[in-house]
């Protein structure tokens, strides 16, 4: 079972990619990042609302927050505009973290059950699992629009989690 510090230093890294991420984006052109780069989710910017509206989901399940209003198939226009959607992911890095700052060992071993749209069922599974699949699925598509960021020209510094975050951020 992962812990309480793990879940707080990925909920560190998730933001400072994050940040990095966006600040590379924003040194293109909206052209740029509208651009199908033949991702899951087209191109940057359909890219990064996924992982917003990925994070809303979750997060709905596991701390109440506001369920996105728009299913998986429309997550690539969820948050249209692109200073919304700057906006938008810096408040949710800030409420993750306290989010994470708050979760005991306690609380990951409990499980969660909910309704998944995606299998169409009620499904219950372990909270640090459902927690890891979170950082998970951020990490995978973020790498994807890393890649295509850089291709666009956009640079993001270091992306290795162990010169990323400081130990201050998970302790």
């Amino acid at each position: 079972m992962i812990t309480s510090a793990w879940v707080r230093a990925m909920a560190a890294y998730n933001a400072e990619m994050n940040r990095r991420l966006y600040a590379a984006a924003d040194t293109l052109d909206e052209p740029a990042r509208r651009a199908d780069g033949g991702a899951f989710f087209g191109g940057i910017h359909g890219t990064l609302s996924h992982i917003a509206w990925g994070d809303g989901m979750w997060m709905n399940r596991f701390d109440g927050w506001e369920k996105p209003a728009v299913s998986q198939a429309e997550s690539p226009n969820f948050i249209p505009g692109w200073d919304a959607l700057k906006t938008a992911r810096i408040d949710m890095d800030q409420r993750l973290q306290a989010w994470a700052a708050a979760l005991t060992q306690a609380g990951l071993a409990m499980d969660l059950t909910w309704f998944s749209g995606a299998a169409q069922c009620q499904m219950t599974r372990p909270l640090w699992l459902l927690i890891s699949h979170m950082f998970n699925h951020q990490t995978h598509h973020r790498g994807q629009a890393h890649a295509l960021i850089t291709r666009a020209g956009g640079r993001t510094g270091a992306t290795d989690l162990p010169w990323v975050i400081e130990a201050a951020d998970w302790a």
